[in-house]
């Protein structure tokens, strides 16, 4: 079996690349940078970069020739947390190129394709219990621009689905930690942020933390597993900031914080850290949609994932180990 992977430098997609491996796939892995994959990728065997990005999809298209399965998990995401209009290139790259790329691969004979939405795209229950599946989006799905353009991807897919025969599977996944988070995202900013002891205080909120080798390895079990067209959260257990700030304090050795701060004060901080960046033209240090996204406490139910793609979720503690001992070593700390 033969996969094409997106986005193969990201925290998701280069531990896809070596999910994918360790169960006998060769792969082919799309990069913007070949030096920087060789610098994640080097070591895995059976694995082809194809230089390109998503700007240009038919300039790799015929490389998806061969290719049994397409793992789409490249995203416009991280830039979007900086200033400045983010939407052109939001909906460029998480809209109209994840139909061109589907497009493209069921013209090349690709069998399945499996794209990576948000959980982001769900809120929680009317009762406040954890949302699934079927659950409408929260408000935050809607002003954060990100998860925004993710729902209207989904709606997109759906549409394809109605006028072409290639099946699609769409994974759901909570936020991330775990190793080769080299960008990094800004989840794992915060984990090193707190180990070089930036964080002065226990913050309010929480979300749902997964470790992104769990969500590589249901997302091969979908290749054979997953339906087409319907979601599966990935989104592992809610998790509260303060929870995750001790658990960092076990597995690091640095002291959490003993005070917590409110989330009114912690919106304060982001409006002030956004209004100092834009007299500077720096990327805020306390992004607002972060703080937003944090104090929404989203949460969710991931049995479907469980029981349809033998999803399984690490402890959180093994996951910040492993994700401190990989930035250790690649000399981030």
């Amino acid at each position: 079996m033969q996969a094409f992977v997106t986005g193969s430098t990201g925290l998701l997609g280069s531990n896809l690349v070596r999910e994918l491996v360790n169960q006998g796939y060769t792969v082919k892995a799309l990069v913007r940078s070949v030096e920087k994959a060789k610098h994640l990728l080097g070591d895995v065997p059976r694995v082809q970069l194809v230089q390109g990005d998503l700007q240009n999809i038919a300039a790799f298209a015929p490389q998806l020739q061969g290719c049994d399965v397409l793992f789409h998990t490249a995203a416009y995401f991280r830039e979007s947390y900086g200033l400045g209009d983010h939407w052109p290139q939001l909906k460029r790259l998480n809209i109209d190129a994840t139909l061109e790329l589907l497009e493209a691969a069921e013209k090349a004979g690709v069998r399945k394709a499996i794209y990576v939405s948000s959980s982001g795209c769900i809120g929680r229950k009317t009762d406040g219990s954890p949302g699934d599946e079927t659950t409408p989006p929260a408000p935050v799905t809607y002003s954060n621009l990100y998860f925004k353009s993710k729902l209207m991807a989904e709606a997109a897919v759906a549409n394809f689905l109605q006028r072409h025969a290639l099946p699609v599977v769409l994974i759901c996944p909570g936020a991330m930690l775990g190793p080769q988070d080299a960008a990094p995202t800004e989840f794992g900013q915060f984990v090193l942020d707190y180990v070089n002891r930036k964080i002065p205080a226990l913050l309010a909120g929480g979300m749902p933390c997964v470790d992104a080798r769990d969500v590589a390895r249901a997302m091969v079990n979908a290749v054979e597993r997953g339906r087409s067209g319907d979601r599966y959260l990935l989104a592992g257990p809610y998790c509260t900031m303060a929870e995750l700030m001790r658990t960092l304090e076990a597995v690091s050795g640095v002291p959490a914080p003993r005070v917590q701060i409110p989330g009114i004060i912690m919106r304060v901080l982001a409006l002030f850290s956004t209004w100092t960046a834009r007299l500077t033209g720096r990327k805020p240090d306390v992004p607002i949609e972060g703080i937003k996204i944090m104090l929404a406490a989203l949460a969710y139910d991931s049995t479907k994932a469980q029981q349809e793609l033998g999803a399984q979720f690490r402890p959180l503690a093994v996951t910040l180990k492993d994700q401190i001992a990989w930035y250790r070593q690649a000399n981030y700390l």
